[in-house]
């Protein structure tokens, strides 16, 4: 069970081109099964790095990690994606979600489930190349309108992010795998795979058919009480968001108590209240036995991919080195 799990690797849009071409190169000569750059608010677009790193992987499936049909139009999503494909020679998937912190700009996002859906039929319909025309609630395109330029393939899988039943569902309809970001714990997976289930019953879909992913921060090292220390600091800035998302972690005590230090910005304080428990559900942390033993969990839980989150290591390369050649292999890879 455990051999069958594919791996991936993501990038925070923060770095140089330099430092892109560098990870890229460092990736390659593992077996990752998939390279992902976080489209998150205020960080660079996910197309650039994506495009900076694509000459340098020669394997892997290439993404964004996600796009939101709030900020982009599927218009626009649908050509970022050609774009993507055409680089890495049919090797892109998309990444789509709802969103993060649009209300920070003034977006509201209405009927999420509705315009996701759209996205997802409009985007499909763009890349295949279809002219009859789109007439949804959210979004509309006239007959005869096409994207005007060749594409690698007439589809691309498509990944959709959620920790929410309803979307999960709406992705067990459409969509090719669910991705929980933030999330170690195997309970999540096990959490929506009955929603996924009833979207792909809807649809005439095989059982089975849409994986699930499961992403979050990581750090290895072989100092593991220096690797699960930075953990800590990366997860706290976001624990106060994911964590009542978690059924096991919603403890009203501790979820009151990490409120107050987050409100106002001391994460350090935040990070000194994740217990190990905690750190385990929302990171993968530690030497790289520790990360294999959680993997294996998450494989005997159903999960069909792993994706690493940034930053990978104390030390990025290093980082990436230790995956590639001391977790990887043990899942014959």
């Amino acid at each position: 069970m455990t051999n069958s799990i594919r791996f991936g690797i993501a990038l925070q849009s923060n770095k140089t081109p330099a430092a892109y071409v560098a990870q890229a190169t460092a990736i390659d000569r593992y077996r990752f099964d998939v390279v992902s750059v976080y489209n998150d608010l205020f960080f660079q677009p996910a197309l650039g790095p994506l495009l900076l790193m694509a000459p340098h992987l020669r394997t892997a499936q290439l993404g964004p990690a996600a796009l939101n049909p709030y900020t982009a139009h599927p218009v626009e999503i649908a050509g970022q994606t050609a774009l993507l494909d055409l680089a890495t020679q049919g090797r892109a998937y998309l990444g789509l979600a709802r969103g993060s912190w649009l209300d920070q700009l003034g977006i509201v996002q209405r009927r999420p489930i509705q315009t996701v859906r759209e996205c997802v039929l409009l985007v499909r319909q763009l890349l295949s190349g279809t002219t009859s025309g789109f007439v949804g609630q959210i979004f509309n395109l006239r007959r005869g309108q096409s994207l005007q330029y060749a594409r690698a393939r007439e589809a691309v899988p498509i990944t959709i992010g959620t920790w929410g039943p309803r979307m999960a569902q709406l992705a067990g309809e459409l969509a090719d795998e669910v991705k929980i970001g933030g999330s170690a714990n195997p309970s999540m997976a096990v959490a929506l795979r009955a929603s996924i289930a009833a979207g792909e019953l809807t649809a005439g879909r095989a059982p089975g058919r849409v994986g699930v992913c499961l992403g979050a921060v990581t750090v290895v090292d072989t100092d593991r009480a220096r690797a699960r220390a930075a953990a800590r600091r990366e997860v706290a800035m976001y624990v106060p968001i994911v964590a009542p998302l978690d059924p096991s972690l919603r403890d009203a005590e501790w979820l009151a108590r990490i409120a107050g230090p987050a409100e106002h910005g001391d994460f350090q304080a935040v990070a000194e209240l994740i217990p190990d428990s905690v750190l385990d559900r929302l990171a993968f942390a530690g030497a790289p036995a520790d990360l294999v033993r959680q993997i294996e969990d998450l494989a005997r839980a159903g999960v069909a991919r792993v994706e690493f989150g940034t930053p990978h290591g104390l030390d990025p390369l290093e980082g990436i080195r230790l995956l590639g050649e001391h977790v990887l292999p043990s899942f014959g890879t």
